[in-house]
């Protein structure tokens, strides 16, 4: 027996340079809809939009190793877009306002799912995140493999 989550309540990370990420990531979560709910002690805070998203310094003597996408632990995360006009826009905010390291621009990417577009960027630490739209029910859609006429689960990553 398992539950069905409803989302994901909040997401912590842990930066080595907290000086440049806090800032970027309380005006990147502003441009979000979340809300700061703590700024303070090396810690920034912003609710919203039916999330979290916690930012903190790493201590000063944890500081020496670097961001790593292909160690164990975190590769990226995404957070879902309203529509492509939204992926767009947050591409335009984030070479604008945060001089964000833009990995790709916006671009389809139907081997994800049908309709997949997005962004993908990274952090001043180079935490990758995404913003992405899939329209309608993505993989659980008509299309989808897993929709009503779907071929099902695949056995390999795109």
């Amino acid at each position: 027996m398992g539950i069905s989550v409803n989302g994901i309540a909040h997401i912590q990370l842990t930066v080595n340079d907290p000086d440049r990420c806090l800032p970027f990531w309380e005006k990147f979560c502003h441009f979000l809809g979340m809300t700061t709910l703590i700024n303070g002690g090396g810690v920034i805070y912003c609710i919203g939009s039916r999330t979290g998203i916690l930012v903190r310094g790493a201590p000063a003597e944890q500081r020496t190793s670097a961001f790593d996408q292909d160690r164990a632990g975190l590769h990226h995360f995404c957070f879902r877009a309203r529509s492509r006009e939204d992926v767009d826009t947050a591409h335009r905010f984030l070479v604008d306002e945060l001089d964000a390291r833009i990995i790709h621009p916006p671009e389809d990417g139907d081997v994800f799912a049908p309709g997949y577009y997005s962004v993908l960027f990274e952090d001043p630490d180079g935490i990758r995140v995404e913003v992405n739209f899939v329209p309608g029910k993505g993989h659980f859609g008509g299309g989808g493999r897993l929709g009503p006429d779907g071929s099902g689960p695949s056995d390999r990553y795109p």
